[in-house]
């Protein structure tokens, strides 16, 4: 038995959408920027996937790049995170939503 694109693409979307329930139906922020991390490594999968099938290697190339911004924006976020702990000794985002102190 092979692995077709198709597969990639099949296993992208499943991952997709396990990271937008994460996002919608979770309150805790760590989940929450572990499910936008999720979405982001599943269309990564699906872009060298395509990018497979298409001999292409742009679409490769650009997800060295999107790596190298998930790893600047979850370096950020988790500095807010911990900022925000400090502040408030919660990750609820329910709790953290307040804007007054």
């Amino acid at each position: 038995m092979t692995i077709d694109h198709s597969h990639y693409l099949i296993l992208s979307a499943l991952l997709f959408t396990i990271g937008v329930m994460g996002v919608l139906l979770r309150r805790n922020l760590i989940i929450i920027f572990m499910s936008i991390e999720l979405m982001l490594n599943s269309v990564n999968l699906a872009l060298v996937s395509i990018s497979e099938y298409l001999q292409a290697p742009d679409a490769q190339i650009f997800v060295f790049f999107v790596i190298t911004v998930a790893a600047a924006e979850a370096a950020t976020g988790l500095a807010i995170v911990i900022s925000l702990f400090r502040q408030k000794q919660t990750t609820n985002i329910d709790e953290v939503n307040q804007l007054k102190g």
